[in-house]
């Protein structure tokens, strides 16, 4: 028997209580159940549009059908319990749209749903909710990129240390390591365009992928049975399916082809690896000892339940914390390629919730990245301070380099490193070490020596690096 939920409460909205990655930002109304039940109702007012251009189904009908549904305001609760009959919730949407249409039309509601399957409208109806998602997160990279690149270009030539295997290392510049975001984010917004473009594509393809059910209607209404007539009729519908929707068209059903949702899987995971990348140097940057960037400041922001003087990062906790889930989500995903048959129990409703949280985080983080980029604070100060640090040292390998035609590589790296190893000990600059040893004696004069072992004068091509890639930026044609 049943169960009876009759009496069971009404399940409260979800409000991002446990993501607050996503809070408030416009990726939520593009994912929440609205707009999959909307991805759907929009999905059988196509199919049923694409019918009439076929001249299957009468225009009125399709134009009654188009307005019922989209109109529609079902009641969700009800269709998510009633879903549990059918394991899917298209079922239960398709007899509600049809005693819409019935009451509004009754001449149209034959015309419903006509030849297709639940997977058709569901997988269509989810390449809708991933486009609009997709515009939504790629507006946000766009945005994000315009400004890594004023932040790289504006800090250009700004000093700071480099950081290897957390130790300092040589000397870089704030305005290459901005870049280096930007080139992240330029890839993931390259990416996120290519799959909104070319790997949302609709699907259809009845009950077992032949689209047996289109066509037996067709025939019917044409009175042709032909082999000729099957196929041409099949890219049609498919064609016409396609511009109905905005989507792209497969080259055939994708019921347990699943390469649109492994290739957006991977897309998400890799624009929340990027986004997660910006987070966690961000983390080592912000450090009380370090201090080099800050969070925008906002009333309320970054405060500690237990420790007033507290701000934490909390922007870049999010959207650390988003990528760190994101990756394993998407690894669901992918697992449901293994989908048996023709159509799969269980690997392709195993696609739906980790579908729309990938959707949903990675839209959220994208919105929590640009806040955080347009509000960053900058403490040039503080990186030059840090950069002092260890004074000469951070250039030991310049110095090296220098000592080589004189005395060879490998007798420069251990003078090098003997005198690196005294001056750290002692706590005494590395010129006045190496000033001692007799090897190095009257080689530079004191000011040679100082300028080989100023940090602000070994940066490499830093400068030149970060003009590159924001000549790469405004090639793209996105600055």
């Amino acid at each position: 028997m049943a169960p009876d939920f009759g009496a069971t409460p009404l399940p409260a909205p979800d409000t991002g209580f446990l993501s607050p990655v996503r809070a408030g930002t416009p990726i939520e109304g593009t994912v929440d159940d609205r707009a999959w039940l909307r991805g759907m109702l929009d999905a059988e007012a196509a199919l049923v549009r694409a019918q009439a251009r076929l001249g299957q189904v009468p225009q009125s009908a399709a134009d009654a059908i188009t307005a019922v549904a989209g109109a529609a305001d079902f009641d969700l609760v009800d269709l998510a319990r009633r879903s549990r009959d059918a394991a899917n919730p298209v079922v239960a949407l398709v007899q509600d749209l049809t005693a819409a249409v019935a009451k509004a039309a009754p001449q149209a509601a034959d015309y419903v749903h006509r030849g297709s399957t639940s997977q058709d409208i569901f997988d269509t109806g989810a390449m809708l909710v991933a486009s609009r998602s997709l515009h939504v997160i790629g507006s946000d990279l766009q945005h994000l990129a315009a400004s890594l690149a004023d932040l790289a270009e504006r800090h250009r030539d700004t000093p700071m240390t480099g950081r290897t295997l957390t130790q300092h290392a040589v000397p870089t510049t704030f305005g290459l390591k901005a870049a280096s975001w930007l080139q992240l984010v330029l890839d993931a917004e390259h990416r996120v365009a290519r799959v909104a473009r070319e790997g949302l594509p609709v699907q259809l393809g009845g009950a077992a992928g032949t689209l047996a059910g289109y066509l037996q209607y067709a025939q019917q209404d044409h009175g042709a049975q032909d082999a000729e007539f099957a196929t041409g009729y099949a890219d049609r519908l498919i064609t016409a399916f396609a511009e109905e929707t905005g989507l792209s068209e497969p080259v055939l059903p994708w019921h347990t082809i699943r390469t649109p949702i492994a290739d957006l899987a991977a897309v998400l995971s890799f624009v929340t690896g990027a986004l997660g990348k910006i987070a966690v140097d961000f983390h080592s940057m912000t450090r009380t000892e370090t201090a080099e960037v800050a969070e925008p400041a906002a009333r309320g922001r970054g405060v500690s339940s237990a420790m007033p003087h507290k701000r934490n990062p909390v922007l870049t906790t999010l959207i650390r914390a988003t990528a760190m889930q994101v990756p394993s989500l998407a690894a669901v995903l992918a697992q449901c390629m293994l989908a048996e048959d023709e159509r799969p129990a269980g690997a392709w409703h195993a696609e739906w919730l980790p579908l729309r949280e990938c959707l949903r985080l990675t839209g959220g983080a994208t919105s929590t990245a640009l806040e955080l980029i347009d509000g960053l604070v900058v403490s040039p100060q503080r990186m030059l301070a840090n950069l002092g640090l260890t004074g000469s040292l951070v250039v030991s390998e310049r110095v090296a380099a220098a000592l080589t035609p004189g005395v060879g590589k490998a007798r420069a790296k251990a003078l090098l490193g003997e005198a690196s190893a005294r001056a750290a000990e002692a706590g005494r600059p590395l010129g006045d070490v190496l000033a001692e040893s007799p090897e190095l004696s009257g080689r530079w004069t004191d000011e040679a020596l100082a300028e080989l072992l100023d940090p602000e004068c070994y940066l490499g091509a830093a400068g030149s690096l970060v003009d590159r890639a924001l000549r790469n930026y405004r090639k793209d044609g996105v600055g």
